[in-house]
Protein backbone atom coordinates (compact mmCIF):
# COMPACT_ATOMS: atom_id res chain seq x y z
CA UNK A 1 0.00 0.00 0.00
CA UNK A 2 1.16 3.53 -0.69
CA UNK A 3 -0.19 6.99 0.06
CA UNK A 4 -0.97 9.17 -2.97
CA UNK A 5 0.89 12.50 -2.93
CA UNK A 6 -2.10 14.86 -2.88
CA UNK A 7 0.07 17.84 -3.85
CA UNK A 8 1.12 16.31 -7.16
CA UNK A 9 -1.84 14.01 -7.89
CA UNK A 10 -3.43 14.91 -11.23
CA UNK A 11 -6.92 14.06 -9.93
CA UNK A 12 -6.77 16.32 -6.89
CA UNK A 13 -9.27 18.85 -8.30
CA UNK A 14 -11.72 16.09 -9.26
CA UNK A 15 -11.26 14.42 -5.90
CA UNK A 16 -12.00 17.60 -3.97
CA UNK A 17 -15.01 18.48 -6.11
CA UNK A 18 -16.77 15.12 -6.11
CA UNK A 19 -15.62 14.29 -2.60
CA UNK A 20 -17.82 17.13 -1.38
CA UNK A 21 -20.98 15.54 -2.83
CA UNK A 22 -23.48 13.82 -0.54
CA UNK A 23 -23.53 10.87 -2.97
CA UNK A 24 -20.29 10.87 -4.96
CA UNK A 25 -20.71 7.43 -6.51
CA UNK A 26 -21.67 6.90 -10.15
CA UNK A 27 -22.51 3.67 -11.94
CA UNK A 28 -22.42 2.21 -15.42
CA UNK A 29 -24.35 -0.82 -16.68
CA UNK A 30 -23.57 -2.73 -19.88
CA UNK A 31 -24.35 -6.09 -21.46
CA UNK A 32 -21.34 -8.40 -21.37
CA UNK A 33 -21.13 -11.18 -23.96
CA UNK A 34 -20.58 -14.37 -21.93
CA UNK A 35 -21.15 -16.87 -24.76
CA UNK A 36 -17.60 -18.25 -24.86
CA UNK A 37 -16.91 -17.80 -21.15
CA UNK A 38 -19.99 -19.67 -19.94
CA UNK A 39 -19.28 -22.57 -22.31
CA UNK A 40 -15.65 -22.77 -21.17
CA UNK A 41 -16.65 -22.71 -17.49
CA UNK A 42 -19.29 -25.43 -18.04
CA UNK A 43 -16.78 -27.64 -19.89
CA UNK A 44 -14.52 -27.46 -16.85
CA UNK A 45 -17.44 -28.12 -14.45
CA UNK A 46 -16.59 -24.98 -12.52
CA UNK A 47 -18.83 -22.51 -10.71
CA UNK A 48 -19.82 -19.71 -13.07
CA UNK A 49 -20.36 -17.35 -10.15
CA UNK A 50 -16.82 -17.96 -8.88
CA UNK A 51 -15.46 -17.56 -12.41
CA UNK A 52 -17.19 -14.18 -12.76
CA UNK A 53 -15.94 -13.03 -9.36
CA UNK A 54 -12.45 -14.00 -10.51
CA UNK A 55 -12.47 -12.15 -13.83
CA UNK A 56 -13.92 -8.98 -12.26
CA UNK A 57 -11.31 -9.14 -9.50
CA UNK A 58 -8.49 -9.69 -11.96
CA UNK A 59 -9.45 -6.73 -14.10
CA UNK A 60 -10.09 -4.48 -11.09
CA UNK A 61 -6.62 -5.31 -9.78
CA UNK A 62 -5.09 -4.39 -13.14
CA UNK A 63 -6.46 -0.81 -13.06
CA UNK A 64 -4.96 1.42 -10.35
CA UNK A 65 -8.08 3.52 -9.89
CA UNK A 66 -9.99 0.44 -8.73
CA UNK A 67 -7.39 -0.01 -5.99
CA UNK A 68 -7.63 3.57 -4.67
CA UNK A 69 -9.36 4.12 -1.33
CA UNK A 70 -10.10 7.22 0.73
CA UNK A 71 -8.75 7.46 4.26
CA UNK A 72 -9.13 10.55 6.44
CA UNK A 73 -9.50 12.85 3.46
CA UNK A 74 -6.49 11.39 1.65
CA UNK A 75 -6.03 8.55 -0.84
CA UNK A 76 -4.16 5.26 -0.62
CA UNK A 77 -3.41 2.79 -3.39
CA UNK A 78 -3.53 -0.87 -2.37
CA UNK A 79 -1.20 -3.38 -3.98
CA UNK A 80 -4.03 -5.93 -4.15
CA UNK A 81 -7.78 -5.77 -3.51
CA UNK A 82 -9.94 -8.76 -2.61
CA UNK A 83 -13.52 -9.68 -3.52
CA UNK A 84 -16.40 -9.94 -1.10
CA UNK A 85 -19.58 -11.34 -2.62
CA UNK A 86 -23.05 -12.47 -1.62
CA UNK A 87 -23.96 -16.14 -1.16
CA UNK A 88 -27.41 -17.67 -0.69
CA UNK A 89 -28.53 -20.18 1.91
CA UNK A 90 -31.19 -22.87 1.63
CA UNK A 91 -33.51 -20.59 3.63
CA UNK A 92 -33.31 -17.87 0.93
CA UNK A 93 -31.18 -15.66 3.15
CA UNK A 94 -27.93 -14.16 1.99
CA UNK A 95 -24.61 -13.40 3.60
CA UNK A 96 -21.20 -12.09 2.62
CA UNK A 97 -18.24 -14.22 1.63
CA UNK A 98 -14.70 -12.80 1.44
CA UNK A 99 -11.87 -14.46 -0.50
CA UNK A 100 -8.22 -13.45 -0.78
CA UNK A 101 -7.50 -12.70 -4.43
CA UNK A 102 -4.96 -14.74 -6.39
CA UNK A 103 -4.08 -14.15 -10.02
CA UNK A 104 -3.86 -17.92 -10.46
CA UNK A 105 -7.40 -19.03 -11.30
CA UNK A 106 -7.11 -22.58 -9.93
CA UNK A 107 -5.75 -21.29 -6.62
CA UNK A 108 -8.49 -18.66 -6.40
CA UNK A 109 -11.24 -21.18 -7.22
CA UNK A 110 -10.00 -23.53 -4.48
CA UNK A 111 -9.91 -20.67 -1.96
CA UNK A 112 -13.40 -19.57 -2.99
CA UNK A 113 -14.87 -23.06 -2.57
CA UNK A 114 -13.37 -23.30 0.92
CA UNK A 115 -14.55 -19.85 1.97
CA UNK A 116 -18.06 -20.33 0.55
CA UNK A 117 -18.43 -23.55 2.54
CA UNK A 118 -17.29 -21.71 5.66
CA UNK A 119 -19.63 -18.76 5.27
CA UNK A 120 -22.59 -20.98 4.38
CA UNK A 121 -22.19 -22.48 7.84
CA UNK A 122 -21.37 -19.14 9.46
CA UNK A 123 -23.70 -16.63 7.82
CA UNK A 124 -22.51 -13.07 8.30
CA UNK A 125 -23.31 -9.56 7.07
CA UNK A 126 -20.14 -8.09 8.57
CA UNK A 127 -17.14 -6.80 6.61
CA UNK A 128 -13.62 -7.67 7.77
CA UNK A 129 -12.94 -5.15 10.58
CA UNK A 130 -11.10 -2.06 9.39
CA UNK A 131 -10.52 -3.39 5.86
CA UNK A 132 -11.04 -1.25 2.77
CA UNK A 133 -8.93 -3.32 0.33
CA UNK A 134 -12.17 -4.90 -0.87
CA UNK A 135 -14.43 -5.19 -3.91
CA UNK A 136 -18.15 -5.60 -3.13
CA UNK A 137 -19.99 -7.94 -5.52
CA UNK A 138 -23.43 -9.48 -5.88
CA UNK A 139 -25.31 -11.67 -8.35
CA UNK A 140 -28.98 -11.05 -9.21
CA UNK A 141 -29.62 -14.14 -11.38
CA UNK A 142 -33.40 -13.65 -11.53
CA UNK A 143 -33.46 -10.37 -13.48
CA UNK A 144 -31.81 -9.05 -16.65
CA UNK A 145 -31.63 -5.55 -15.24
CA UNK A 146 -30.60 -2.42 -17.14
CA UNK A 147 -29.42 -0.44 -14.13
CA UNK A 148 -28.52 -1.14 -10.52
CA UNK A 149 -27.88 0.84 -7.35
CA UNK A 150 -26.10 -0.56 -4.32
CA UNK A 151 -26.87 0.42 -0.72
CA UNK A 152 -24.10 2.42 0.86
CA UNK A 153 -23.31 4.83 3.66
CA UNK A 154 -23.90 8.45 2.74
CA UNK A 155 -20.32 9.32 3.54
CA UNK A 156 -17.75 10.53 1.07
CA UNK A 157 -15.16 8.14 2.52
CA UNK A 158 -17.12 5.07 1.34
CA UNK A 159 -14.87 4.35 -1.63
CA UNK A 160 -15.08 0.58 -2.22
CA UNK A 161 -16.20 -0.20 -5.82
CA UNK A 162 -19.33 -2.29 -6.21
CA UNK A 163 -20.29 -4.79 -8.91
CA UNK A 164 -23.51 -6.61 -9.82
CA UNK A 165 -24.40 -9.04 -12.58
CA UNK A 166 -27.79 -10.41 -13.59
CA UNK A 167 -29.73 -13.02 -15.54
CA UNK A 168 -28.47 -14.22 -18.93
CA UNK A 169 -30.46 -13.34 -22.01
CA UNK A 170 -30.16 -14.23 -25.69
CA UNK A 171 -29.21 -11.61 -28.27
CA UNK A 172 -29.23 -13.38 -31.61
CA UNK A 173 -26.66 -16.17 -31.29
CA UNK A 174 -24.94 -14.48 -28.35
CA UNK A 175 -25.58 -15.03 -24.66
CA UNK A 176 -25.35 -11.80 -22.73
CA UNK A 177 -25.39 -10.77 -19.09
CA UNK A 178 -26.03 -7.36 -17.50
CA UNK A 179 -23.02 -6.09 -15.58
CA UNK A 180 -23.11 -2.99 -13.40
CA UNK A 181 -20.15 -1.18 -11.84
CA UNK A 182 -20.45 1.55 -9.19
CA UNK A 183 -17.52 3.62 -7.94
CA UNK A 184 -16.50 6.89 -6.28
CA UNK A 185 -16.28 9.69 -8.85
CA UNK A 186 -13.49 11.37 -6.92
CA UNK A 187 -11.28 8.36 -7.66
CA UNK A 188 -12.23 7.49 -11.22
CA UNK A 189 -14.16 8.62 -14.27
CA UNK A 190 -16.04 7.01 -17.15
CA UNK A 191 -12.68 6.53 -18.86
CA UNK A 192 -11.53 4.11 -16.17
CA UNK A 193 -14.85 2.28 -16.12
CA UNK A 194 -14.65 2.06 -19.90
CA UNK A 195 -11.23 0.42 -19.60
CA UNK A 196 -12.68 -1.98 -17.06
CA UNK A 197 -15.54 -3.10 -19.31
CA UNK A 198 -13.22 -3.46 -22.32
CA UNK A 199 -10.75 -5.65 -20.42
CA UNK A 200 -13.52 -7.77 -18.89
CA UNK A 201 -14.96 -8.42 -22.35
CA UNK A 202 -11.53 -9.34 -23.71
CA UNK A 203 -11.21 -12.03 -21.04
CA UNK A 204 -14.79 -13.24 -21.48
CA UNK A 205 -14.20 -13.61 -25.21
CA UNK A 206 -10.91 -15.48 -24.71
CA UNK A 207 -11.59 -17.72 -21.68
CA UNK A 208 -8.79 -20.23 -22.28
CA UNK A 209 -6.17 -17.54 -21.69
CA UNK A 210 -7.76 -16.87 -18.31
CA UNK A 211 -9.00 -20.21 -17.00
CA UNK A 212 -5.96 -22.28 -18.06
Amino acid sequence: MRWIDMDTWSRRTHFERFGAYDHPHFSMCAHADVTAYRQAVKQRSHSFNTAIVYVLSRVANSIPEFRYRIREGKVVEHDVVHPGFTIMTAEDEFGFCFVDYSEDYAEFADRAAERIAHFEENLSLEDPPGADDLLFMTAIPWVSFTSFKHPMHLQAADSVPRFAWGKFFSDGEALKMPLDVQAHHGLMDGLHMGRFFIRVQEYLSNPDSLLD
